[in-house]
């Protein structure tokens, strides 16, 4: 169906904070969602985890994103009805299709694609020409360079040209790293920006051994901050990198660096941006999940706002957290491109007045692609083209990734890893990167790279134990589930096929899971041995890559809707509005 933009301009609005405000105002009759009252004295423009998807792009948000203990009930973990409500969105709008699942394929048909970097740049150039030079920064949140096929095969070059194109000034990282090292490091030599990440530091080792580093008294390896002026007044951000990049990737990536949250370095950082220094105003460029930098707002002082990435959590409103210093307000933009926030600060000498903040969906229907940057992206692409371009199947349903534990993305992945591979059991972990395909829509070698492509796809065929299986599925769990947000590494379930079972995500480590059982209604046993395939394992594998292995099933035509996966029963989790109520 052709998008009508009146559907636009009667739904869609921008959402917009003043501190202290405890609700939005929607604007849902506004003649131009991007016309932006001019407010403040400076511009901030944010775009995170947009894993490197050059074009428009469906992507549904999830219908589970379950809050736990006190994080109940609270941003980010509303979905569907409880998220619209909350933050009084018209069930009918485009703003509605745009942050929630709710009847995402309808909605689809009506309203379109989102994201492009083509349409970013137009949207972006607009809002800083709204305010003028030398009044506004673009920066991005980290996994820019990964996601897609293309940008796995050039290792992140291609996103380096669209950054610069963009006019990115400062970005942080999180799969950045698993290029590798001396990647990294090539890359962000033809980066025009600066690369910020206050948590990187060298190990004992390296330093011992005069391993590269920024500053080799703190160890730390890359710079940790940046002040720029905008409009008279110095604005310091500091980049906090994904946390556990040594855990969640295999090592040999980065084996002489160090990561965590790292709070403490960052609480003497800020103050020293604050007393020597001077700034008026601290931002922190965050990729740790929104989660995280709640608790870290808490416990830090002195930054006046949290630009968060990594969980891809879209919240139109900032969430105010007190701390001993003050309040400062965590927000997290959303992923693939789909989103672009603006924050505008009234800028006083030495503090920030007030604050307006709008996370804007980038409708692809609403926005002409920017020639330049389309030109750029058309010769990027221009050598894989051919290649990826050819159908290799036609999904009869929905296929999606996002969601706590079950994506029909996911259990496609799985079903063949256990057909292709002779497993019984199947294992994909829960990434949250990755587009969403409409049923009838035809699959290419480039939608199955969107999901796959990573610089360690190798599958691989292992036997295990059931209580193994069951320990590694506690542990991904306690990941999720943890009261401690420190102990949560933001991505979703590990996805389970020819698997089924029972998870209470409110009990603790060790008693979440339970009742497991094998397709044929088996249940499976502590000590039976099992036959299980897998990919993007932590640990060396010499398998094939995983996008090969789905595509010759994907070719094969033997894709049934009853072959998706049998499911995840859920208990003690009735009324939880992070999860949207199953009919």
């Amino acid at each position: 169906m052709a998008i009508r933009r009146r559907d636009f301009l009667k739904s869609a609005g921008a959402a917009a904070v003043s501190v202290g405000l405890p609700r939005l105002a929607r604007g849902a009759d506004s003649a131009s969602i991007y016309d932006l009252e001019r407010f403040g004295n400076a511009r901030i423009l944010h775009i995170t985890d947009t894993h490197a998807q050059l074009n428009p792009v469906y992507y549904r948000e999830p219908s589970v994103n379950l809050g736990i203990g006190e994080m109940a009930g609270h941003p980010p973990h509303l979905v569907g009805r409880a998220f619209l409500d909350h933050f009084g969105i018209r069930p009918d709008s485009a703003d509605a299709y745009a942050f929630t699942c709710f009847e995402f394929e309808k909605s689809a048909a009506r309203f379109g694609k989102l994201g492009g970097f083509a349409h970013l740049k137009t949207l972006i150039d607009r809002l800083r020409n709204d305010v003028g030079g030398g009044h506004s920064l673009l920066l991005d949140g980290g996994d820019l360079w990964q996601g897609t096929g293309l940008a796995n095969t050039m290792q992140g070059r291609d996103m380096v040209e669209v950054a610069n194109l963009l006019g990115i000034e400062a970005m942080t990282g999180h799969w950045e790293f698993t290029y590798g090292e001396q990647v990294l490091r090539d890359n962000l030599e033809r980066f025009k920006g600066e690369f910020l990440a206050q948590n990187v530091f060298l190990t004992e080792e390296a330093a011992f051994n005069d391993a590269r580093a920024f500053d080799k008294a703190t160890g730390r390896v890359f710079k940790p901050s940046t002040i720029k002026e905008l409009s008279g007044h110095r604005v310091a951000i500091v980049g906090q990198a994904f946390p556990y990049v040594p855990i969640a990737h295999p090592k040999r990536f980065t084996p002489d660096w160090t990561f965590g949250i790292r709070d403490e370095e960052l609480q003497k950082h800020v103050d020293a941006l604050r007393a020597t220094e001077k700034v008026d105003a601290v931002i922190l460029l965050s990729h740790n999940g929104m989660d995280v930098d709640l608790k870290l707002a808490s416990r830090v002082t002195g930054i006046d706002v949290i630009l968060g990435g990594h969980t891809h959590d879209a919240v139109p409103q900032p969430v105010a957290v007190k701390n001993a210093g003050g309040t400062t307000l965590v927000t997290n933009a959303g992923s693939n491109g789909k989103f672009l926030a603006v924050l505008d600060l009234a800028l006083d000498k030495g503090k920030v007045g007030d604050v307006r903040y709008h996370l804007l969906p980038v409708y692809s229907e609403l926005l002409k692609p920017d020639p330049a940057m389309a030109e750029l992206i058309g010769k990027v692409r221009a050598p894989h083209v051919n290649d990826w371009s050819g159908k290799i199947a036609t999904p009869d349903r929905l296929l999606y990734r996002r969601g706590n534990f079950q994506g029909p993305m996911d259990q496609l992945i799985c079903t063949a890893l256990r057909r292709e591979l002779d497993a019984e059991i199947a294992l994909s972990p829960g990434f949250r990167w990755g587009v969403t395909a409409l049923s009838g829509q035809p699959m290419t070698m480039e939608d199955l790279l969107a999901e796959t492509a990573i610089s360690y796809p190798e599958t691989y065929v292992q036997e295990m134990t059931g209580s193994q299986i069951k320990d590694v599925l506690e542990d991904v769990c306690d990941n999720l589930f943890n009261a401690d947000p420190y102990y949560q590494q933001g991505g979703d379930m590990v996805r389970a096929g020819g698997l089924s079972y029972t998870c209470t995500p409110t009990d603790t480590i060790g008693s979440r899971i339970s009742e497991l059982k094998l397709d044929s209604g088996r249940s499976l046993e502590a000590h039976g041995r099992y036959k299980v395939a897998g990919w993007a394992s932590v640990n060396a594998q010499q398998g094939a890559p995983v996008w090969d292995v789905v595509a010759k099933y994907l070719r094969s035509g033997r894709m049934t809707p009853e072959r998706l996966g049998p499911g995840v029963t859920l208990k003690g989790v009735d009324g939880n509005p992070g999860m949207v109520a199953q009919g």
